[in-house]
């Protein structure tokens, strides 16, 4: 391992003049970054183009129709020359430290007295990535890596932490007790969530945990609510991958894919309550029980949902149970299968010219009961996206048909949206009937209906009989 060429420090810029002197993009891109802190910027430019002097409008940056001389340099703190021509770099750059001000050249390392390096921004926490100007491009990569870890309500958090440390440093001794709430407040979940509702959140919980360490209550459970996405492990957000990798127990649902499951921690436990056509591992009310009894127990328990959980999905149930038991809860939303299907054939749900509704609807309301308006649905300027409906393709279709919606209306389905297994049938509401008779469907059927359907990709899709191409059937 080689010696360092430099040595990082930040330097502080608070209510001090910054020098810019340059024109163009590169002097852009050293406004916006220095906008987000306090200094006072002072811009330096001939002539300004007009996106520059927009800029300095915006971010209320002083901006000078002029070469910088060496006085205009005296008493700043830092000068970023951006001129992208090597001889007024140089010269720029020479008046800088004539003055006695640091000075950073845009791309010419060799001209450089202080480097910019790869920032991640979470203040007041802040994380500098530097190469020495060997490779910006991996600082940058490493960058965003850095930032998918760390949560937007890092900054919030770290802010909060002076604002609560006179009181924890009163309620708790020094030791185990106020390390593990420190632990807790800057590494658990609940608290990164909190941070995405503001200030009043997070010290609710801080108070709440506060008050549990004091009395010696500390480790109380907590349930997640977390959508897996149609399939993909990579459809995961960020937020269910650091739920998941925090969870001591995992309770899932039959269609939540090995892949997703190989986020969870290793030493979690599993729970299959998954519920399948004609069976069930659990009823509603043992996994309701299983949740409740799994967080008094002190366990961080993810209840994991294949889409999104509260679509279809039987969230409100396990909320109102949990919120009678008094545990602390929240959901994290997933990618329900309506929308993987859409985004996997390219199907606009909502379109200016054909579809101005988008409406969610189960087929298990779909035989003879009244849980659907089937004349509100057969509306024409809408998009129908039915769950769980295949086995009664046929009485679906029926129903439409008998509310005015035309035979020949687009229809698709996709079995399996977001697997490698995926399957996608496309026809007209009349050959929708066909579907229900299939045998050779296991997975999960997404049905759509409506006429911007027709706009997506269904090339290579196949007949709702099962008798060649979509293509075929249609122009039959």
């Amino acid at each position: 391992m080689g010696a360092l060429k430099t040595f990082p420090v930040s330097a502080i810029v608070d209510n001090r003049r910054v020098i810019i002197a340059g024109n163009g993009e590169a002097a852009a891109a050293k406004i916006r970054l220095l906008a987000k802190t306090t200094a006072k910027i002072e811009i330096f430019a001939e002539n300004p183009e007009p996106e520059l002097r927009a800029l300095a409008d915006a971010t209320q940056s002083l901006i000078r129709n002029r070469h910088a001389t060496v006085s205009d340099f005296r008493g700043a703190a830092l000068a970023f020359i951006a001129t992208e021509d090597e001889a007024a770099d140089r010269a720029l750059a020479d008046m800088a430290r004539a003055a006695g001000v640091p000075v950073n050249v845009v791309d010419r390392p060799e001209l450089c007295d202080v480097l910019t390096p790869a920032i991640v921004d979470r203040a007041p926490v802040t994380i500098a990535i530097s190469t020495e100007g060997a490779a910006p491009v991996l600082a940058g990569i490493l960058r965003a890596r850095i930032e998918e870890i760390l949560t937007p309500g890092t900054g919030l958090l770290a802010g909060l932490a002076g604002e609560l440390r006179g009181r924890v440093a009163s309620l708790l001794p020094p030791g185990p007790k106020r390390l593990s709430f420190w632990r807790t407040f800057f590494s658990a979940e609940e608290f990164a969530s909190a941070a995405t509702k503001g200030a009043s959140e997070v010290r609710r919980r801080a108070m709440k945990l506060l008050e549990a360490e004091r009395n010696g209550e500390a480790g109380k459970g907590f349930v997640w609510l977390v959508g897996a996405g149609p399939g993909a492990a990579d459809l995961l957000t960020l937020r269910a991958r650091r739920v998941l990798s925090e969870a001591d127990v995992v309770v899932f649902d039959s269609l939540v894919e090995p892949e997703v499951l190989d986020v969870v921690r290793r030493d979690a436990r599993r729970i299959d309550v998954g519920k399948r056509k004609g069976a069930a591992k659990a009823s509603q009310a043992e996994i309701n029980d299983i949740l409740v009894s799994e967080a008094r127990a002190g366990h961080k328990v993810v209840r994991l949902k294949a889409g999104d959980p509260m679509v279809y999905g039987r969230a409100g149930e396990e909320i109102a149970a949990l919120r009678e038991a008094e545990i602390e809860h929240a959901v994290v939303p997933g990618i329900t299968a309506a929308l993987g299907a859409a985004a996997e054939t390219a199907t606009p749900l909502t379109h200016r010219e054909h579809a101005s509704a988008l409406v969610f609807a189960t087929g298990h309301a779909a035989p003879g009961e009244d849980g659907l308006d089937w004349a509100q649905l057969a509306r024409s300027d809408a998009t129908i996206s039915l769950y769980m409906a295949r086995t009664v393709a046929d009485e679906v279709a029926g129903s439409l048909m008998a509310h005015g919606l035309s035979p020949d209306t687009p229809v698709a389905a996709i079995e399996n949206a977001c697997r490698p297994e995926q399957r996608r049938f496309f026809g007209r509401l009349d050959q929708l009937p066909a579907l229900a008779s299939r045998d050779d469907l296991g997975g999960p059927v997404v049905i759509f209906v409506g006429r911007a359907v027709a706009e997506g990709d269904w090339a290579g899709a196949e007949a709702f009989g099962g008798s060649g191409s979509a293509n075929a059937t249609l122009a039959a």
